[in-house]
């Protein structure tokens, strides 16, 4: 049985996970016990990313295994987008009359690995946001190595109504600000328990209702159970990271993040 150091806040408090790769072949094993792990530690709702053609249809699956908790997103990861970016964007227009979805993500620009296909993922980033803002759906943007690129494109479209979230945020102070003068959130996950993390002194400074708390499982796992695979129930450890910081309650954390996560999402 696995051991679990974080603390329950079922029967108190509620949270919204609002990074969940629960999907991810990495929980083909034991998924049904990562989710009723997460829901008793009172993660009762869980946003799902989507990533690319090649995983869609199994975290629609799960989704639709756990519709109470499991809530699914539809877009393409830039590290998705090459030289074939063109049939996975035909693949994202297909399946939006068909799916029911809570937003539009997660997208955006990733310069970390490669920057061959920078054209190729302004076009995919920025045609994505535009049916996220025809349709008033939210927005889940992923940034690596690449925030004055995403911030240069969001401000270049010609309708700056934004609504989502800066996933696994990676900035400044500085651009904290800016990305939540847009409208955006700002996503906390594990990143903020690291010792390297500077994370501490942007949520201190941004306003609190700007801030909601994720895990990006498999990845990114908070202490302590850095070098193991992440799950959904981990954000836990995030909101009493969090705590500390605010000088508050798990409890009023849980209340404001998720409060704050109702407000972008309609589930």
């Amino acid at each position: 049985m696995k051991n679990n150091s974080q603390s329950s806040i079922v029967n108190s408090q509620s949270i919204v996970n609002t990074h969940s790769h629960v999907y991810d072949e990495a929980f083909d094993s034991d998924r049904d016990e990562v989710i009723r792990r997460a829901v008793s530690m009172g993660v009762e709702k869980m946003i799902l990313p989507d990533i690319d053609s090649s995983s869609r249809n199994q975290m629609f699956a799960v989704a639709e295994q756990y519709p109470e908790h499991c809530f699914p997103m539809l877009g393409v990861h830039p590290t998705s987008v090459n030289e074939n970016f063109q049939s996975e964007l035909d693949a994202f227009f297909a399946e939006l009359p068909k799916r029911n979805i809570v937003g539009i993500g997660e997208i955006g620009i990733d310069l970390y690995w490669d920057k061959t296909f920078l054209a190729e993922q302004i076009e995919v980033f920025t045609q994505q946001v535009a049916v996220a803002q025809e349709r008033n759906l939210p927005i889940v943007i992923h940034v690596r190595k690449a925030f004055n690129e995403t911030y240069r494109e969001l401000r270049n479209l010609p309708s700056q109504k934004f609504s989502g979230i800066f996933h696994c945020f990676p900035g400044s102070k500085e651009e904290a600000f800016k990305v939540i003068e847009m409208g955006f959130h700002i996503g906390i996950g594990g990143v903020l328990t690291f010792k390297t993390s500077h994370l501490d002194e942007v949520v201190k400074a941004v306003p609190r209702d700007k801030i909601v708390l994720e895990t990006d499982d498999p990845y990114l796992t908070p202490v302590p159970h850095r070098g193991e695979r992440n799950e959904p129930s981990y954000v836990t450890l995030v909101a009493e990271k969090l705590a500390s910081i605010w000088n508050c309650s798990v409890e009023e954390v849980a209340a404001i993040t998720t409060e704050n996560a109702l407000s972008i999402f309609a589930i």
